[in-house]
Formats: structure tokens, C-alpha cells, sequence
């Protein structure tokens, strides 16, 4: 229980320094709590132990309180027999002397039985007490692991991405974009010169084309050819 409180009061040094010597807080916790659910177990064991003990004297109280009162019953009985003469005086004496006593011995059994049931029924209400405390606590440092675990999470993810951050380059990345940018940059100017080049060529080869083009000419002959065929350049008379 001890390792508990020092566990989870976080703002202890004590604690710190316990927590900073351990290989795995979380698998020492897990375990701790599994341990303590084994002594739950055996504490609700010797519970129903102490509780059969403080039923069984109190059943016992009972019996001896008949008894006490069936001796007190017999000697009275018996007393009265002598009296009426069905008994022999002396004999009377002697057996309902016997009986007193056996009510006496009974009646103490009884008070010592009293005894021990209030002792028990104490035991049990200390140990109740105990085991709904340790029900409670284990519950509470369950729901603590949680916490524990996701802050181990939450902490390491930032540890990493904090690592990560403080060992980039930036200057070399940086300048690794710069870089970038440059070649980015001649090849562009690289694919515009080409463009121009070949847009270039194009354009010689479209005026030596147009230069050198005899379509309209050689329609203007055909269409001439056709006029005289159908005798429309012959003079009208």
C-alpha cells in the first residue's frame, strides 16, 4: 500500500525519485494492482471466515441460554417432587444441586460466548471497513494507471515530435530549397529557350512555304483552260 501513496503523489520528490529509479512505472503499477486484488481476495476470505465465527458463537450463545434455562427447569422439577414427597428429600437435594450447577457452568459458557461474539462481530466490522477501503483504492489506482498511461502516451509522442524538431536542419533544409528553386528555375528557362528555338524554325519555314507556294497559279491556269474549253474567252460577233 505503501508503494501506492508514494506512486501517485506526483508532486513529492520522494515519489519522483522512486519513479526514476523504476525500469517501467506502468508494469510496476500494473502489477502492484494485481497484487493487491490477490489480498483483496484473501481478505474477503478470512471476512467470511471471522463472519462464520461470529454466527457460530453467536448460535452457540443461544444454546447455552436453553440449557441454562432447561437445568433451571429441572431443578425446580425436581425440587418440587421432594416436596410433594414423590422424591426422596435428599436425593432431591443432591440432583437439583447437580442442576444449579450445570445452569451455572451454562451461564458463564454464555457470558464467555457473549464475549467472543462482540469480539468477533468488532473484527468484522473492522475488516468490512478494510476491504470496502481496499475495493475503493484499487479502484482508484485503476482509474490512476489510466490517467498514468495515456500522460506516458501524451508525453512520449511529444518527447519524439520535440526530438525530431530540435535535431532538423533547417539551414540545410533551407538551403536544400533553395537549391530547388534555382534548378526549378533553369529548367524553365531551359524549356522557354526551346519554345523559342523551335517556334523560330517554324515561322522560316512558313514564309519559305508561303514564298514558294504556286497553288493560285496553277489555279489561275486551270481556270483558264476551263473559260476556253467552254469558249467563253472567244469574241462575241
Amino acid at each position: 500500500m505503501n508503494i501506492f501513496k508514494r506512486l501517485f503523489k506526483i508532486g513529492e520528490a520522494e515519489t519522483n525519485s522512486a519513479i526514476d529509479k523504476m525500469e517501467d512505472p506502468i508494469k510496476m503499477t500494473e502489477q502492484g494492482i494485481r497484487d493487491m486484488k490477490l489480498d483483496l481476495e484473501k481478505s474477503l476470505e478470512a471476512l467470511a471466515q471471522v463472519k462464520a465465527l461470529a454466527i457460530r458463537s453467536k448460535n452457540d450463545q443461544d444454546v447455552y441460554k436453553n440449557k441454562a434455562k432447561e437445568y433451571q427447569d429441572k431443578a425446580i422439577i425436581i425440587l418440587k417432587k421432594a416436596n410433594s414427597g414423590e422424591m426422596d428429600a435428599a436425593e432431591a437435594d443432591r440432583l437439583a444441586k447437580e442442576a444449579l450447577m450445570q445452569k451455572e457452568t451454562n451461564e458463564k459458557q454464555l457470558e464467555a460466548t457473549q464475549t467472543e461474539t462482540e469480539k468477533f462481530e468488532a473484527n468484522v466490522s473492522q475488516m468490512q471497513g478494510n476491504v470496502e477501503a481496499l475495493k475503493a483504492n484499487i479502484g482508484n489506482w485503476e482509474n490512476e494507471l489510466k490517467t498514468l498511461k495515456a500522460r506516458v502516451k501524451v508525453s512520449n509522442a511529444t518527447k519524439n515530435l520535440n526530438k525530431q524538431m530540435a535535431e532538423l536542419d533547417s539551414t540545410g533544409t533551407v538551403s536544400m530549397l533553395e537549391r530547388m528553386k534555382e534548378k526549378i528555375a533553369q529548367e524553365e528557362a531551359l524549356a522557354e529557350a526551346y519554345g523559342d528555338i523551335a517556334k523560330s524554325s517554324k515561322s522560316i519555314d512558313d514564309e519559305l512555304d508561303k514564298a514558294a507556294d504556286t497553288t493560285d497559279a496553277v489555279a489561275d491556269d486551270e481556270l483558264q483552260k476551263l473559260k476556253e474549253q467552254l469558249g467563253f474567252n472567244k469574241t462575241k460577233k
